[in-house]
């Protein structure tokens, strides 16, 4: 089978999910964009393919789990 990739990005103000080109976005959170690529990567699985699942780390200024840090306001 093939691979499957998942990688979670900034999307503007908001967090998406890149995969096979396509980026489906909107997400509020980075943990939201995750449990999506998750769930998408779980069937990916049922299906024989190999899965990488990347999220990038927390940027300085950032929470864990809001949105994207405010970078008009640098602190």
């Amino acid at each position: 089978m093939g691979l499957a990739q998942y990688a979670v990005i900034a999307a503007g103000d908001e967090w998406g999910v890149l995969h096979d080109g396509n980026l489906n976005g909107g997400y509020a959170t980075k943990e939201a964009a995750f449990e999506s690529a998750a769930a998408a990567a779980t069937l990916a699985i049922r299906m024989g393919h190999e899965v990488h699942v990347s999220v990038p780390g927390r940027e300085e200024g950032e929470a864990a789990l809001t949105r994207r840090a405010d970078r008009s306001n640098p602190s």
